[in-house]
């Protein structure tokens, strides 16, 4: 790449602050060996992480005058392979960069390389560019289960196959939680029964709870029957999921997912 024009004080704060991420970003090992890699003076190395590597890059922009070496640490810190074991940990970098990076005219590929884009203006502009539902769903405070299963669909905006993923997690998680192998109405009505239940939402010890128990089973039922058996079975161009249905659907499925956070096991082997 070119000569890049430096990046001002708050840009390149931004980027540092996805990158040094508390629970996401780079860990402190990482950041050293980066900044070793990209020959950058590690100016504070025992301060916080995020701090560390602005005054890394910061030092180096005012050394030789240009923003190059943002664009160097982020293609080796988002090298894919670093990423085979923990794809959602580089998507999650990816996208949060890219917010950071669009309004510099930048923007990271799926293969961790940056590359020259549209300049945006607005954080609207930049967060719709990185992914505008996933994005959405972030500001409805959606459960973390659902990026988890369905990462990759919604950073493509594949509306389709992100909503079949997220359902398929909720059947997934089932399992997991119960020690089921079915599927369908058949682990539901078998993990959730009220006679003889493996998983309780609640201390079914009221009629009140029993409903309770009985009614969620009944949900999940319906959004198999409902949502994940057609797109799993339709072709999309016949089985259309616009943003709205699929953003009531996530809501519905971020339900589930809070409500399996307090579910027990209380049954089976």
């Amino acid at each position: 790449m070119d000569q890049v024009q430096q990046f001002n004080a708050q840009k390149l704060e931004a980027a540092c602050r996805v990158l040094g991420d508390t629970e996401r970003g780079l860990t402190g090992s990482e950041i050293g060996y980066l900044l070793q890699e990209c020959k950058l003076t590690d100016v504070t190395p025992g301060i916080t992480k995020w701090q560390r590597l602005f005054n890394a890059l910061a030092e180096a922009q005012n050394k030789y005058q240009v923003g190059n070496h943002l664009i160097m640490l982020i293609n080796r810190a988002l090298d894919p392979v670093k990423y085979i074991r923990d794809k959602e940990k580089f998507e999650w970098r990816r996208s949060e960069i890219n917010v950071v990076l669009a309004f510099s005219g930048f923007m990271v590929r799926d293969d961790g390389k940056v590359i020259i884009s549209n300049k945006e203006t607005t954080l609207k502009g930049a967060r719709a560019r990185a992914g505008a539902l996933r994005s959405k769903l972030e500001d409805r405070n959606s459960h973390l289960e659902i990026f988890n299963y369905c990462q990759a669909e919604l950073l493509e905006e594949n509306y389709f196959h992100a909503v079949l993923e997220a359902i398929k997690g909720v059947a997934d998680r089932t399992r997991k939680m119960s020690g089921l192998k079915s599927d369908g109405a058949e682990l539901v009505n078998k993990a959730f029964s009220v006679k003889a239940p493996i998983l309780a939402i609640n201390s079914l010890s009221t009629e009140t709870e029993l409903s309770e128990q009985k009614g969620f089973g009944n949900m999940l039922i319906g959004i198999f029957g409902a949502i994940r058996n057609p797109t799993a079975h339709a072709p999309k161009i016949t089985w259309p999921i616009s943003e709205q249905d699929a953003l009531d659907i996530f809501s519905m499925i971020s339900f589930i997912h809070r409500k399996l956070d307090i579910t027990i096991k209380i049954g089976g082997s």
